[in-house]
């Protein structure tokens, strides 16, 4: 019998507590064991009854539990704890654990436990959109907790908009339901670049391109529910980075030509997301370049082409390029496709509300004699779906350009297990 999931599961004082009890429930339904604990303020809104009923363990909020082991209860939990959901977690609980304050049960244990935290927010919607609440929730993502949530619609004091716990029937599929790619990338080594690059004119200025790098962050944590090891090399951006994911920040193309080269041999696949410039200066001056009411002229040269150098090496990994295009996406990202000699390419039309500077993407994926379109979503979301188009055209197992057997075998044994896992649902 698989081991059941043990669920640390903390209440926090809100309105959205009353769904808690059926959080519990459904939880318990997909094989975890739940352990509940309240804040004093949660109690005003639930009685520690109801949870001890549906979870059939006496539900905790005491931190000087003299019934605890050896009376430190916070260290105990924090030791059984698997996962630590927080659900609801008010803007004071957000707020609280980012500033690091160990000043109650619940609080001290999300100090003390080693385990992951997830945090499903509840809150009325000035609340959540409030600049102090934003700044926590970056902080704690940034520290590797998990937010799920909130949604949007109406709320209890009357207003609409974001600030809804996630239903709880949401909330425990998105914690004890596999990915979709789950298994696909198992052992698999993926390489990705993200993010622009910055070519220095002189010691204040810099060329670059239109990134925020979040579709290549989308990608290498799709890359990583899906079992692969990912490394991602990025140029400068304001993103935290994903759970698991080994991260290398660095500046100009030639730094990112540098350290994939440093890292490429050990890749099953290279992912070239990044929108490295096209262009460097020849020379960069030394001093600031002063504004003198004539015309300045910049020689430039080239910039290190990373995807083609990676697509030529002798034992190459596969080679995924993006091509992200104004005009005639296709046949430009098909030409791209075999001028730089790669397996596949992602290509997006840019501009006009998509792929820059929101969150929405949308990708035509291109290979030799092939072709998937991928419809317009959030850019996690059409990741997922780029990574499941590049498991099916990985070679096999002994394939003519690799040689990791063991990892592919990895790789199939994972897909059937999958596969058995779908039909058996």
């Amino acid at each position: 019998m698989t081991p059941k999931t043990r669920i640390l599961l903390g209440v926090t004082g809100g309105i959205a507590a009353y769904k808690s009890p059926d959080l519990v429930r459904r939880l318990i339904e997909r094989g975890a064991e739940v352990q509940v604990v309240m804040t004093a303020a949660a109690k005003r809104f639930v009685s520690p009854m109801s949870f001890q009923a549906v979870s059939g363990r006496p539900t905790r909020s005491d931190l000087w539990d003299s019934t605890a082991e050896s009376a430190m209860g916070h260290i105990e939990l924090a030791r059984w704890a698997q996962l630590v959901l927080i659900a609801p977690a008010s803007a004071d609980f957000i707020a609280r654990l980012a500033g690091g304050r160990a000043d109650d049960l619940l609080s001290t244990l999300c100090v003390a436990t080693e385990a992951s935290i997830v945090l499903a927010p509840a809150m009325n919607r000035i609340m959540w959109a409030n600049k102090a609440t934003q700044a926590n929730v970056e902080l704690l993502i940034s520290r590797g907790v998990r937010i799920l949530g909130p949604a949007a619609g109406n709320q209890a004091c009357g207003e609409v908009g974001a600030g809804r716990m996630w239903e709880p029937v949401k909330l425990a599929e998105s914690l004890l339901e596999p990915p979709a790619n789950a298994g696909l990338l198992a052992g698999l080594n993926i390489l990705i670049t993200a993010g622009p690059t910055r070519e220095r004119l002189d010691p204040v200025r810099y060329l670059t391109n239109r990134s925020s790098g979040k579709m290549g962050f989308a990608v290498a944590a799709a890359a990583r529910e899906a079992g692969a090891h990912v490394t991602i090399v990025t140029g400068p951006v304001q993103l935290p980075t994903p759970a698991g994911i080994t991260r290398i920040n660095v500046e100009s193309a030639r730094d990112m030509y540098a350290a994939v080269h440093r890292h490429v041999a050990e890749a099953d696949v290279f992912i070239a997301a990044a929108a490295v410039a096209d262009f460097q200066p020849v020379t960069i001056a030394k001093q600031k370049i002063k504004k003198q009411g004539v015309s300045v002229n910049i020689e430039l040269e080239p910039a290190p082409d990373i995807v083609r150098s990676v697509a030529e090496m002798a034992k190459r990994p596969f080679v995924v390029g993006f091509a992200a295009e104004t005009d005639d996406v296709e046949n430009n990202a098909r030409s791209k496709l075999k001028r730089k000699k790669l397996d596949m390419i992602a290509a997006n039309q840019v501009g006009d509300g998509i792929a820059f500077d929101c969150d929405d993407n949308a990708l035509t994926v291109l290979w030799p004699g092939g072709k998937t379109d991928v419809a317009r979503g959030p850019k996690i979301d059409v990741a997922r779906e780029l990574i499941a188009i590049i498991a099916k055209r990985l070679p096999p197992p002994g394939g003519p350009r690799r040689g990791a057997r063991k990892r592919r075998t990895a790789v199939a044994d994972s897909r059937n297990r999958l596969r058995s896992r779908r039909a058996r649902r």
